[in-house]
């Protein structure tokens, strides 16, 4: 199996909608124009209608000082001031029509895109998280596969020096073809590390890991088939290394019904492959985003930032539901979408969650 695979797998998410926020922004643009246009030009009908009244105004004032003479001036005067009001007040409406309109419009806009925005960071929040599952599927079936090895099968049986040598080479040309590995241990039923593929590397052999819930875990599987997936973790014996660790136990005969005579543990080198994929999520610059996987206890466990990493905690809303996206308090967009799993990967309850500033 190729050790990249998950890590090379085409993104399933849609890439991200640039024409969709362009065509937004532009109908945003054009609408804000219109409602200053309309604006402006009632502003300018309201000034001509002013200058009407005055007219008329000083028009009736005239009439008044002819007398006699000036009263069909006056009722024309009255006439053209009452037009001048009713223009005045058609004005009015229109401006008040027009900003309500538009503003409702821009109103609507904005929602169509955040919720636009927000269903794209969704997907993209899929797509991480789905990438790794992907990637980790092929880290239970590595280690299922190797726990069957004859060199391993024979070092767990009788840990004589001569098999532990070989047992150790044969891990070493795996960790040669499979880059993604820190370390292959090789563990007995007391939890001793028996043999190690990089013993140049790392000195572990002799080391006591009966204490680790991964081992303890796996030492209690039923059969061959079945596997332990670790949590993210420092592992001190590997340099406090970010590792995720799997466990098949290894069964007389390499027979999945076996009696169990031993653990393997694969140590997956986390950091370098989940930043991989986080930093590959194709979010826009204006997004100003920071793409994350998180455990079940919402544990930073990857940040494209590369900060907060197994320290840090968020806060995320779910409602109930696996994906969706809110905006908070401080008006940050946050999406999430949780780990769908993959052929027999369940997932650990983890999330990938894309979080864009205001």
């Amino acid at each position: 199996m190729s050790a990249a695979l998950g890590l090379k797998a085409k993104p399933i998410a849609p890439e991200p909608a640039d024409d969709d926020s362009d065509i937004s922004a532009l109908i945003n643009r054009l609408t804000a124009e219109v409602n200053q246009i309309a604006v402006d030009k009632t502003k300018a009908i309201q000034q001509i209608t002013n200058q009407m009244k005055m007219l008329a105004l000083n028009a009736l004032i005239e009439s008044s000082r002819a007398g006699a003479q000036g009263a069909g001036f006056a009722v024309v005067a009255q006439e053209v001031r009452g037009v001048g009001q009713q223009v005045e007040s058609i004005a009015r409406e229109l401006e008040t029509q027009l900003t309500k309109r538009t503003g409702d419009l821009v109103s609507s806009i904005d929602r169509m895109s955040q919720r636009s925005r927000g269903e794209r960071m969704v997907d993209l929040s899929l797509n991480a998280v789905e990438l790794i599952d992907r990637n980790l599927y092929e880290r239970t079936c590595d280690v299922r596969w190797w726990a069957t090895d004859s060199a391993v099968v024979d070092c767990a049986a009788s840990p004589a020096p001569a098999a532990v040598t070989f047992a150790s080479q044969r891990l070493g040309v795996i960790l040669g073809a499979y880059t993604v590995y820190l370390d292959l241990w090789l563990c007995d039923l007391d939890g001793n590390v028996i043999a190690n593929g990089r013993a140049d590397r790392f000195r572990v052999v002799g080391q006591n890991v009966a204490h680790t819930k991964w081992f303890r875990e796996a030492k209690s599987l039923r059969s061959g088939d079945d596997y332990v997936a670790g949590d993210v973790e420092n592992q001190q014996l590997l340099g406090n290394a970010q590792v995720a660790t799997y466990c098949a136990s290894v069964r007389t005969g390499g027979q999945a019904n076996g009696a169990p005579i031993g653990v393997l543990a694969i140590h997956f080198d986390w950091e370098p492959q989940a930043r991989a994929i986080v930093q590959g999520v194709r979010v826009g610059d204006s997004d100003k985003a920071r793409v994350l996987l998180v455990d079940s206890n919402f544990r930073v466990i990857a940040a494209s930032d590369g900060q907060g990493i197994l320290s840090e905690r968020i806060s995320l809303s779910l409602n109930g539901q696996r994906s969706g996206f809110y905006q908070d308090r401080s008006g940050t967009l946050v999406a999430f979408h949780a780990t769908p799993g993959y052929e027999t990967y369940r997932g650990l309850g983890w999330y990938g969650v894309i979080v864009c500033g205001a």
